[in-house]
């Protein structure tokens, strides 16, 4: 059906090296023409291999779309490979080492993807140990050499608190994420850095982040102009997180964009469709899915010349005029 050889079809199919991508797209078609498959427990007994990637998800992250975005990434890259993706749900709860003790214990997976990394995360360490190929979305900050894909949040801030500036804004707050984080720290170091260059003061908003709940946020945007510091200009991580704090806001009287500003990182289309409007700087994750696929393909492949750590820059998205 195909023309070729036995042997060419069989290399084909494997992704062999040797084969060009010509001929492995040729033979891919006809074998999805004819609903052939090949039996991976068959692969996994001759090669060694599983053909599976295990993206290892939080799925207490209150990121809009998080999930989904990332899978149409890294779906994207590996349609066309041997690979399949399996996620693994994982509680904040629960130990993070569980899911990866599993795969590593049942070699259950050719290669891993984590997200929500911590300065020094004990899943790298095992990972990099093992010499499992693994990717993360983040950087452990003890262990710099690992694969990984990252949004600048210290851009985020550093790009948020200058246009909060530019807007007349001089008491500046920031709804943090988790202190256990690396990007807490990223987040952080940025305000500070802009808030010491341009001298103005600046607070974290004590007794919430990025985890707490919408009305628990509600309650602290009401109680914010009552604080002995009332912030005019508000930096939050998150967009789903900003509109309850606005709402709290609103309810206490407060006029957002008069007022006082908040700059959210969105990572979907929420604040196009929003009242009022805010002014916000963008995560692609579809993107960070891709990146995070073609540096663990890399990895696995043993590709020496690939750059295997990359870095996304917000995209501005303003809304409001200066």
């Amino acid at each position: 059906m195909t023309g070729l050889g036995v042997t060419t079809v069989s290399r084909a199919l494997k992704d062999a090296h040797d084969i060009s991508a010509k001929t492995k797209l040729r033979v891919r078609k006809v074998a999805d023409a004819i609903g052939y498959h090949p039996d991976r427990a068959g692969v996994r007994l001759r090669t060694g291999k599983t053909n599976v990637i295990s993206l290892i998800l939080d799925q207490t992250d209150k990121v809009p779309e998080f999930a989904r975005r990332l899978i149409v990434g890294i779906s994207d890259v590996i349609r066309g490979t041997p690979y399949h993706l399996v996620v693994t749900p994982q509680s904040r709860t629960d130990d993070p080492m569980d899911p990866v003790r599993y795969v590593l214990n049942t070699r259950a997976a050719d290669g891993v993807i984590i997200t929500h990394i911590r300065p020094d995360d004990e899943r790298v360490q095992a990972l990099s140990q093992s010499g499992l190929p693994f990717v993360a979305h983040g950087r452990c900050l003890s262990a710099p050499d690992h694969a990984y894909h990252d949004f600048d949040n210290r851009a985020f801030c550093e790009m948020a608190a200058k246009r909060l500036i530019a807007r007349g804004r001089r008491r500046l707050a920031l709804l943090s994420p988790p202190s256990e984080f690396s990007y807490y720290q990223e987040t952080l170091a940025g305000l500070a850095a802009v808030a010491e260059a341009e001298d103005v003061p600046f607070q974290v908003l004590g007794g919430i982040d990025l985890d707490s709940s919408s009305e628990v946020l509600r309650q602290a945007g009401m109680a914010l102009r009552h604080q002995d510091y009332v912030p005019d200009g508000v930096i939050c991580g998150s967009e789903l997180c900003a509109m309850a704090l606005i709402d709290g806001m609103i309810q206490s009287g407060m006029n957002v964009g008069r007022d006082i500003d908040v700059i959210a990182k969105e990572t979907s289309d929420l604040l196009n469709f929003t009242r009022p409007r805010i002014d916000s700087l963008r995560e692609d994750l579809i993107v960070a899915g891709q990146q995070l696929a073609t540096h663990l393909l890399d990895v696995i492949e043993g590709r020496e010349d690939a750059n295997l750590q990359s870095l996304s820059a917000p995209i501005p998205v303003w809304r409001n005029d200066i």
